[in-house]
């Protein structure tokens, strides 16, 4: 495991950019290294990756985005990027990359959810893992923690000098 310290991107839909630290839409819908249930914090190391992974579900045209940069010091960080690591872990690029949404949809578990779960299990706070979006950058690379707080050795915090971020949901209200 690395120690992850830098800048990392995510792109929000605006409406909900006021909680952009709570992973609960990833609880609440799964995602390719989370199932149901489980919260995670999909992040990106480029801002060209965050707004690949953010435009990926519109098929039609790109929507208003709120890209929002997180200050990380955060230990217990698995490199999935790397073939060692990986080869380590008896991990394959091919279960990085399997189609999750497709497999949970039948029923079955797809096996970035086992990995996920066992990584877990093991202490691992976030994985460093390949971009899937279509439009990534070709190399580009996420940061999907599933521990992070304010403070080290998980710190993952927004970085809103200026307080630009609304405050809750009520700050959309004209």
């Amino acid at each position: 495991m690395i120690h992850f310290q830098g800048w990392v991107y995510r792109a929000h839909n605006p409406y909900w950019s006021f909680d952009s630290l709570s992973g609960d839409g990833a609880k609440r819908h799964g995602g390719r290294f989370n199932p149901k249930g489980v919260s995670a914090l999909y992040t990106s190391l480029t801002e060209t990756a965050a707004l690949a992974e953010y435009h990926q579900g519109f098929p039609h045209r790109p929507q208003p985005t709120t890209l929002c940069t997180y200050e990380v010091d955060c230990l217990d960080v698995t490199d999935l990027t790397n073939p060692e690591e990986r080869g380590a872990l008896g991990i394959d690029l091919d279960d990085l990359s399997s189609p999750w949404e497709m497999l949970a949809g039948v029923g079955r578990v797809p096996p970035n959810w086992a990995l996920s779960k066992r990584l877990i299990e093991d202490g691992v706070a976030g994985i460093i893992v390949p971009s899937f979006a279509k439009n990534a950058p070709e190399n580009g690379k996420n940061l999907v923690f599933w521990v992070w707080d304010s403070v080290v050795p998980h710190k993952v915090i927004v970085i809103d000098d200026f307080h630009r971020l609304p405050k809750n949901k009520d700050s959309w209200r004209e």
